[in-house]
């Protein structure tokens, strides 16, 4: 799922309406719509012409876990070695011989830092905000549009088998 950006090759600006046409059909999920539209392209029909339409959006926020003191501590603790462990090797280009004092002290310097720094954030937020999760945006159903002169056109391609790769 992509939109074109302002150096897209879309043909234009991005359109901030919605767009206009004939219901070629409605599905439950979007990889079910993504999967007719490639089928179409398949097929040789100009994909320039469909939309896919989600309807009813919902956004949905799953709780994936509690917070503590103990997890913020090992997240800060793991990220921050690993971005000391990035200025280790960056140091190391500089050196002629490998140095695993130096390897050891970025880790280790990085591993406390990250811990800090991500434990002072849990403090902040934690009174209002003691758990994680993922958003997403979700439709109740997608349709894929297609202009209303290539209607015929197109459930012409959709009735014949798939092509096979």
């Amino acid at each position: 799922m992509s939109n074109p950006g302002a150096f897209g090759r879309s043909g234009g600006p991005f359109q901030q309406r919605v767009p206009k046409g004939d219901v070629l059909g409605t599905y439950e999920t979007y990889a079910e719509a993504q999967a007719v539209v490639d089928r179409l392209a398949k097929g040789d029909f100009t994909v320039a012409d469909l939309s896919i339409i989600g309807n009813d959006l919902k956004t949905v926020e799953r709780v994936t876990r509690k917070l503590s003191w103990n997890r913020a501590a090992l997240e800060g603790a793991l990220s921050g070695a690993w971005f000391g462990l990035f200025v280790g090797v960056l140091l190391s280009f500089f050196s002629p011989t490998i140095n695993w004092g130096l390897f050891l002290a970025a880790l280790l310097i990085g591993a406390v830092a990250g811990m800090f720094f991500r434990l002072i954030s849990y403090g902040i937020a934690r009174r209002s905000r003691d758990f994680d999760s993922q958003t997403q945006v979700l439709a109740s159903n997608y349709q894929v549009l297609v202009a209303g002169e290539h209607l015929a056109k197109a459930q012409d391609v959709l009735s014949r088998p798939a092509p096979t790769d």
